[in-house]
């Protein structure tokens, strides 16, 4: 379980300096092994390592002033960079509290959550799940990732902590508010998916253009997750597994 902490930790975020600093790499070993070993059931999971990544910015930017380029965890003591670790092992703790069966053997709340994502874009969109389907292309083949990962490899990293902030607020109730978040975000796309065939639908889903992206573009995806959950939430038997 560590060996395979200790690889995934380079590879996150890639794109943010910051974190491929060995001292960050490693308090970050030190955070996921934790959960880890607090969390039997499921232990570490491949994708976990980015969901500590944005509670780790926002306690770190309590020390460390500027841009997050220009943080060199490095001047910071050793005590303060141990109530940082504390601090997001705490907040992972909770964000995933209710989302165990997320990370158990077989993931089977993401397979329940990919499910009711294909279930609500029937529901909202027909004519596009219509033409995924005639291409063969499975919700499977790239909602898992979204879920796994909470969408945080999908757009820029600035843009995350706006995204965590959704999370938390929903509390308990995230992992259904979560099939709203990736039905609005599939969803921005569906002109340009309807034109494409399958190998093509599959390259543009997996590199999607969202490094431009603003805070404007994912107020309007949580927008219509909202409006869709208010629409739909009191009638949920389109979402029945």
């Amino acid at each position: 379980m560590l060996r395979q902490i200790a690889v995934d930790c380079p590879r996150t975020v890639p794109d943010v300096t910051f974190f491929q600093q060995e001292k960050v790499q490693k308090s970050l070993e030190r955070i996921l092994y934790t959960w880890a070993i607090r969390h039997p059931a499921s232990g570490y999971v491949q994708g976990i390592n980015d969901l500590a990544t944005p509670f780790m910015v926002v306690f770190l930017s309590e020390h460390l002033e500027g841009s997050i380029d220009n943080w060199k965890i490095a001047d910071l003591p050793a005590e303060k960079i141990s109530n940082v670790e504390a601090d997001c092992y705490w907040c992972l703790t909770k964000l995933l509290d209710c989302m165990q069966d997320h990370y158990t053997f077989a993931q089977p709340g993401i397979q329940r959550l990919v499910f009711k994502l294909k279930e609500l874009v029937r529901r909202i969109d027909e004519p596009i799940l219509r033409h995924m389907e005639e291409q063969g292309l499975e919700f499977l083949q790239f909602a898992f990732r979204w879920f796994n990962c909470l969408l945080i490899r999908e757009i820029p990293f600035h843009l995350v902590h706006r995204l965590w902030d959704t999370y938390i607020a929903e509390g308990d109730a995230l992992p259904d508010f979560l099939v709203y978040i990736a039905a609005s975000f599939l969803l921005t796309w569906t002109d340009k998916l309807q034109q494409l065939e399958f190998q093509d639908m599959v390259m543009f889903i997996q590199h999607l253009p969202t490094h431009r992206w603003s805070d404007l573009e994912l107020e309007m995806v949580l927008s219509r997750a909202y409006m869709w959950h208010a629409m739909f939430s009191s009638s949920p038997s389109h979402l029945v597994s």
